[in-house]
């Protein structure tokens, strides 16, 4: 009998403990690859690339990286060039890694950052900052007598 993604309150449940393992073995697994192998393609010489996360299928055949390039230009560049790579690094991950499988590999990039720094932007305007600031008591609440 298969098991309902869902909880039994109907809550989506989030990644297993053995995902979160794998994906941290792996994610680390890649950076050493990363840092060691010469990948010659035009768009990754000279970027620098953070792997920020990586999640992995529940059956751990499959595994989506997400990385960000040092000052967050050229990202889909980045991505597509490292997508295009990724038998290649794959390949290199299985030497690194022991598992039954090793993943394919899928690289997105990650929009955490962009999202934050939207957020940055909107907690320092000054509307959002009036709001923010606490309000003396007004004493309307005191009997007056």
């Amino acid at each position: 009998m298969k098991r309902s993604p869902h909880s039994g309150r109907g809550q989506p449940q989030g990644p297993t403990q053995r995902q979160l393992r794998a994906g941290e073995l792996t994610r680390h697994a890649l950076v050493e690859v990363m840092r060691e192998e010469d990948i010659s393609d035009p768009d990754l010489e000279g970027v620098s690339v953070t792997i920020t996360e990586v999640r992995m299928s529940p059956d751990l055949r499959h595994a989506t990286v997400f990385i960000e390039p040092l000052g967050g230009g050229q990202a889909d560049a980045v991505v597509a060039a490292l997508n295009r790579h990724s038998k290649f690094l794959r390949g290199r991950l299985g030497r690194h890694i022991d598992m039954k499988f090793t993943p394919a590999l899928r690289f997105l990039h990650d929009e955490s950052f962009n999202t934050a720094s939207a957020m940055d932007r909107l907690f320092m305007d000054p509307k959002v900052q009036q709001d923010l600031k606490p309000q003396e008591p007004s004493g309307s609440w005191k009997d007056e007598d």
